[in-house]
């Protein structure tokens, strides 16, 4: 990527830049933040689940679509993105540059400070909501086959 387009392509993000999230409301951890407590289901998405490593489409892509287009990738293939504290760019908010264990089971920050309160998990994973991204309509060529919690528990 030229450096010209790498700038750009910067300021175009911070325009769609997710503001901090407010006082009392859990913000986004990243998933490494859930492997001390969870490690056997860390271990099996970040093993198995492409959505683990689904910023790789978004690098594979960079130099082949608009910044303005690369942009709408952002939704499914981070974590939080234009959520209060969700993924804002590579450089600011490494840790949430995939689709991680917080676009299912919600901003995890309250649930990691407190040493594992289930009650601080903001939602179960419910199937209708993984269609938002897994559907046809997104991607033609998409084959949606549903794991149990994407290979993870």
């Amino acid at each position: 990527m030229t450096r010209v387009r790498l700038i750009v392509l910067t300021a175009v993000l911070l325009c769609f830049a997710a503001p901090p999230a407010p006082a009392g409301q859990a913000t986004y951890a990243g998933s490494k933040a859930c492997e001390d407590c969870h490690q056997e289901e860390y271990r099996a998405f970040t093993q198995y689940a492409k959505k683990a490593k689904s910023y790789k489409s978004i690098k594979i892509l960079a130099d082949k679509i608009t910044p303005a287009e690369l942009t709408e990738c952002y939704g499914c293939h981070t974590t939080g993105y234009g959520k209060p504290g969700g993924f804002v760019s590579l450089e600011k908010t490494p840790d949430l540059a995939n689709a991680g264990c917080e676009v299912c089971h919600g901003p995890g920050s309250d649930h990691v400070s407190s040493g594992g309160d289930p009650k601080l998990i903001v939602r179960k994973p419910a199937m209708d909501e993984c269609k938002t991204c897994h559907n046809g309509e997104r991607v033609k060529s998409f084959g949606f086959k549903p794991l149990t919690h994407a290979g993870a528990h």
